[in-house]
């Protein structure tokens, strides 16, 4: 009898496990309810928290799943390759086909950014594990000639995960543009050959750059609301203050139009004067933000393409050290609105549209110039530095003692972008 009762009982939690997996991937974490999950594992909400005391011990058991199931793979196709090989991109294939893993981590990333998320310090862990392993493995590829020896891993490792964090997000909204595997297996490619290899049959680069360089539009991606905006001008700016702070530290959909009139002091009437819907407000503080970072774009304007290139790491640096919460902000909500019912869904498709259109136009004049090496593709340079800057930003709010997403860019571009 006790056998059968317990037997029972781990037959009920798996269900609940494997409800609250789909949920998640299928309408986000944040927008799961524990009523939701209760319903669509057939169990009463009172038996659902005799399995599991809070939705984030559910988020804990669910990616602690798919990291089990990934640790299992690694070691089989570890043990399947020949001496010397990555297995990297094989780990992306496994990913891309298991139902719901790209979704749901894409999610997790920058979800559990905040610290105070329940599984933030899992996934702490995970990126110095991962880090190591890595490591390791590029040594044995080094060793063996498939990697070039002047390459320093552990810059490499860090860029190369941050990729791979960064391209699982945009394949999210970009479906049609970002292939996951195909641009590992190119990255891992490039690693044969020295830093900053160019083909010395190159031509000699043109006296004058090609120019005219293109404009970043961000604005209008979001539909902000500006009705009495002149009016209320100062409460609205502390509105927007206080909302991308909460959004940061728990999301869109944690964040109650309540909790932000708390924060800021007013009556939630007051808040609805100045924002008549959350979504309109979710919709001015990412307006906010990229007004904010087109400012710091426009500071210097360069005459080179490559140049304006070889700039990001110093707006990089300055976004760590001046405005940590619009990199929060970015990495929570990006993450939070994979699925397509999110009111900011939309929104990171254009922003990822016009983005890659806009760097895919720079890459291209950077080669015409003889600055990108003629090897490489312009559009395919576009989705990594962007995938790369996302992936950066995020293990740097995991921990910002391991990861300088400004180092770890112009390392990149030195080598994308070499010296003649």
């Amino acid at each position: 009898m006790t056998n059968t009762r317990h037997a029972r009982a781990a037959a009920t939690r798996q269900r609940i496990l494997t409800a609250a997996r789909e949920l998640f991937v299928a309408q986000g974490y944040r927008s799961t309810s524990l009523r939701d999950i209760a319903a669509a594992a057939s169990v009463s909400h009172p038996g659902l928290l005799g399995h599991f005391a809070s939705k984030d011990d559910l988020l804990a058991e669910v990616v602690a799943q798919f990291e089990e199931e990934n640790a299992e793979a690694v070691s089989v196709l570890t043990a399947a390759a020949e001496p010397g090989s990555l297995v990297l991109s094989e780990l992306a294939t496994r990913n891309a086909e298991t139902p719901g893993y790209l979704e749901l981590y894409a999610a997790l990333t920058g979800e559990a950014s905040a610290p105070a998320h329940p599984a933030h310090e899992r996934m702490r862990e995970r990126y110095a594990t991962m880090r190591e392993l890595t490591v390791d493995a590029m040594q044995d590829a080094v060793d063996h000639g498939v990697i070039s020896a002047d390459r320093e891993l552990e810059g490499e490792t860090i860029r190369h995960m941050a990729g791979w964090d960064g391209l699982q997000l945009m394949a999210q909204y970009l479906p049609e543009r970002v292939d996951v595997v195909e641009m590992l297996e190119e990255r891992e490619g490039l690693w044969a050959t020295p830093v900053g290899w160019r083909d010395p049959e190159e031509p000699e680069p043109p006296a004058e750059p090609s120019g005219p360089l293109p404009e970043l539009a961000l604005s209008g991606l979001a539909d902000e609301d500006q009705a009495g905006y002149a009016a209320g001008r100062r409460r609205r700016a502390q509105i927007l203050v206080d909302a991308t702070q909460l959004f940061a530290r728990s999301g869109y959909g944690d964040t109650s139009l309540r909790d932000i009139a708390e924060a800021v002091g007013v009556s939630k009437s007051t808040l609805l004067h100045h924002y008549a819907t959350k979504e309109a407000l979710l919709s001015a503080v990412l307006t906010e933000r990229d007004d904010a970072i087109r400012l710091q774009d426009h500071a210097t304007t360069p005459c080179r393409a490559a140049d304006l290139l070889r700039g990001m790491p110093a707006g990089a640096a300055h976004n760590a050290e001046v405005e940590p919460g619009l990199i929060e902000v970015y990495a929570v909500l990006s993450c939070e609105a994979v699925p397509a019912g999110h009111p900011a869904h939309d929104y990171f498709i254009r922003r990822f549209e016009r983005s890659l259109d806009y760097f895919t136009e720079v890459f291209r004049l950077a080669q015409r110039d003889g600055d990108l090496p003629e090897h490489r593709d312009p559009e395919r340079e576009a989705i990594w530095l962007i995938a790369l800057w996302d992936g950066l930003q995020y293990q740097w709010l995991y921990d910002r003692d391991a990861v300088d997403v400004a180092v770890q860019l112009r390392a990149h571009l030195d080598d994308v972008l070499p010296a003649r």
